[in-house]
């Protein structure tokens, strides 16, 4: 790989395994409203948005009162579980991160639907701060797929979105990162199959984290 690149990681289903703490979290923020849980596939399928967003699509006929009431329920049963068991990496995502950090002129970049509280405490439990040129989060911008956070990474890092990659395991880290005109590259044990990843336009797809550095190579190796 050339020197000089960004590439821009997700967090939750990326780098992280947080469906277990997800899904407890909606099923207390619909308990919370006296809602039945939707189904797993449907509640995962809205992980990457930011919070308010992903609740409002998972309950669209619910009103800003209950709306409300189901964003507390989520973030104070989000907060009573936070732990390296709750959200622990994935196998081989610290091992990626170690080698892409030591390879001279790449800098690497998160962006993610968590809030500045969930991410900060996330890069401290699992000892990631260091790793980041960037981070960008739910706090700061709209959601995702709105191309603001990649945005702010290119920014903040100089780099030009040709020689930036956006690595994520949603259709929404897809368009995020093609509407900002960045190479994407889809995760395939994540929250979204890899049929619509593909479909999504990722410019290529990795099974796992053993394949990533090379499928880094053949996308931005060379220009």
């Amino acid at each position: 790989m050339s020197d000089g690149l960004l590439v821009v990681f997700d967090v939750d289903g990326t780098l992280v395994d947080s469906q277990a703490h997800i899904l407890a979290a909606i099923a207390a923020a619909f308990a919370a409203v006296g809602r039945v849980v939707p189904p797993r596939a449907e509640a995962l399928h809205v992980v990457g948005l930011s919070l308010p967003v992903a609740l409002a699509r998972l309950a669209p006929d619910l009103g800003a009162e209950g709306l409300d009431a189901m964003l507390s329920a989520y973030k104070e049963a989000f907060a009573a579980e936070r732990g390296r068991q709750a959200s622990p990496l994935y196998p081989g995502a610290r091992e990626a991160l170690d080698a892409l950090a030591a390879r001279p002129a790449l800098q690497l970049g998160l962006a993610t639907g968590k809030s500045r509280r969930g991410l900060d405490h996330l890069l401290d439990l699992h000892g990631l701060r260091d790793r980041f040129a960037t981070l960008q989060c739910a706090d700061d911008h709209p959601s995702k797929p709105h191309p603001a956070m990649v945005l702010a990474a290119l920014a903040a890092t100089g780099a030009s979105p040709g020689r930036a990659v956006m690595v994520g395991d949603t259709v929404f880290d897809i368009a995020m990162g093609r509407a900002a005109g960045m190479h994407t590259l889809g995760v395939t044990w994540g929250y979204h199959p890899a049929a619509e990843l593909a479909a999504a336009g990722a410019g290529a797809l990795v099974d796992g984290f053993g394949a990533l550095l090379p499928a880094l190579d053949r996308l931005v190796g060379g220009q």
